[in-house]
């Protein structure tokens, strides 16, 4: 079985999600935004918690770290770049380096635009990715710069469509209305929204998504496509600049 078969999405907070999976005698998860729903998953599973995986410092994704290793004993993995404002860790962690999680490892990337410091984890068929690559959109950009995002999210061009993207939160439906302002006639994008409103009407997270959904409907994979262009004003202009546009439009949106 591979991590995306055991794949468990948890809601957290008021938009967050954690997510915890398992791989031979180890249990994982990544984000700990509080503790209670977390355990609350691994109970009814009857799962032991080995590892925390962190991709950020962000409050929402770490505030609950210190209870969860109170009660599982945990090890604790994030970015060494980001340490010093990470809970404890027991492993730091830097890009091109390898996590093994049971019988799964995952690369690690720098995926720095959101914060700096910013990891995501790749595993072969499936990518946590926090708040950079997130479903039909992106981090806000609280600390990098846009051209840091663009090539930060440009690395997922080497991977296949059929990748998860489990992100951080449910933003997907106000993502989705943004990018249909800027990409009207595009069916991929109608269809989508669609397929989120019915999740949320039944009560199911719209995350993971796949990179092939992704490519189709984020706008801040596209902006090398005219539409993108041509909706920012960056018809004559490089692939950077229409990001830069487009992530400025969101921010106003």
């Amino acid at each position: 079985m591979t991590v995306r078969d055991t794949l468990l999405t948890i809601p957290c907070l008021q938009d967050n999600y954690a997510y915890a999976f398992r791989s031979g005698e180890n249990v994982a998860v990544v984000d700990v935004p509080e503790a209670a729903p977390i355990l609350a998953a691994l109970k009814e599973k009857d799962w032991s918690l080995t590892d925390i995986l962190l991709t950020h410092h962000h409050w929402d994704h770490v505030d609950g770290v210190a209870d969860l290793v109170a009660q599982t004993g945990a090890r604790v993995w994030g970015a060494a770049a980001d340490a010093h404002r990470l809970p404890p860790l027991d492993h730091a962690l830097s890009p091109g380096d390898e996590v093994t999680i049971g019988t799964d490892s995952a690369r690690i990337i720098d995926v720095s635009g959101h914060t700096i410091g910013h990891i995501a984890y790749i595993f072969d068929s499936i990518a946590f990715t926090g708040d950079s690559l997130m479903a039909a959109g992106c981090g806000r950009l609280f600390e990098g710069t846009p051209e840091q995002m663009h090539t930060s999210l440009a690395q997922f061009d080497a991977f296949p469509d059929e990748m998860l993207i489990a992100s951080g939160h449910e933003y997907t439906a106000s993502n989705l209305r943004f990018a249909l302002s800027l990409e009207p006639d595009n069916p991929r994008l109608i269809s989508r929204i669609a397929e989120v409103e019915s999740l949320r009407a039944a009560g199911h997270p719209s995350v993971p998504s796949t990179l092939a959904t992704e490519r189709h409907t984020n706008p801040f994979l596209r902006a090398h496509v005219p539409t993108l262009k041509d909706a920012t004003g960056t018809a004559d202009q490089p692939d950077t600049e229409t990001f830069a546009a487009t992530r400025r439009a969101k921010d106003a949106f």
